[in-house]
């Protein structure tokens, strides 16, 4: 008998990825292009997570659209820019690589990813690490709305095949809580990303995990409880 499948999705900046120092920076640079002051780091990365349209618009509501626009198209620039500088490098959070391994390994698990990014840059992020090949399914802001709207994750387990019950998306920020809890999936909550633990918790994560060394038994316990329910219990 084969095994019963099982999704997790990872969110990438903030969860796989510490891009923090780069999209800072690349943001910095859009403002400065546009005569606009710089916000406060905090600002910029609480809204990491959202496609970048949404981004801008959360980050500088009070712009006209044509602005907006030319902001994004200098955050894309300057992101492409500044890739080569090394104190802006974007390496992996500790155990990302190790927690992958050991799950890729599972026969009951399949991997995805569900992001903000383009998939030109998830796709530049995951080669530069050599990741690409543990997800099957890549979601990103060019296939669907921005987070916190489900639909990244409901085509996740569409191209799988996997049930809401099966699936876990994992993530730093709220629009990754609400995304899943949005699908009707389960939401784990990383605390070394960009929103507070306590704001993860609010939005309907079930655990707030510390380390990647907990992963793996957190995801046993959703899905044991989740085996436990009678059919067509609630």
């Amino acid at each position: 008998m084969s095994a019963q499948l099982r999704l997790v999705v990872f969110d990438c900046d903030g969860t796989l990825i510490d891009s923090q120092h780069m999209i800072v920076a690349a943001m910095n640079h859009a403002f400065d292009a546009h005569g606009l002051e710089n916000l406060p780091r905090e600002k910029v990365l609480s809204i990491v997570g959202l496609s970048l349209d949404e981004a801008i618009e959360a980050l500088v509501p009070h712009v006209d659209l044509p602005l907006r626009r030319k902001l994004t198209e200098s955050y894309k620039g300057a992101f492409f820019e500044l890739r080569s500088r090394k104190d802006l490098a974007e390496p992996l959070f500790p155990g990302v690589r190790e927690t992958l391994d050991t799950l890729s390994k599972r026969d009951d698990v399949l991997l995805g990813i569900a992001t903000g990014k383009s998939q030109k840059g998830l796709r530049h992020a995951l080669e530069s690490h050599r990741l690409r090949d543990y997800f099957v399914t890549l979601q990103t802001a060019d296939d669907a709305p921005s987070k916190p709207h489900p639909e990244m994750l409901r085509r996740a387990m569409r191209e799988t095949g996997i049930d809401p019950a099966d699936t876990v998306l994992v993530g730093d920020t709220t629009f990754d809580m609400q995304m899943a809890r949005a699908a009707r999936a389960h939401a784990l909550g990383v605390d070394w990303g960009y929103h507070e633990p306590h704001l993860l918790t609010q939005s309907g994560a079930r655990a707030v995990l510390d380390d990647f060394g907990g992963l793996a038994p957190a995801l046993d316990e959703i899905w044991t409880r989740v085996a436990e329910i009678p059919t067509g219990g609630a």
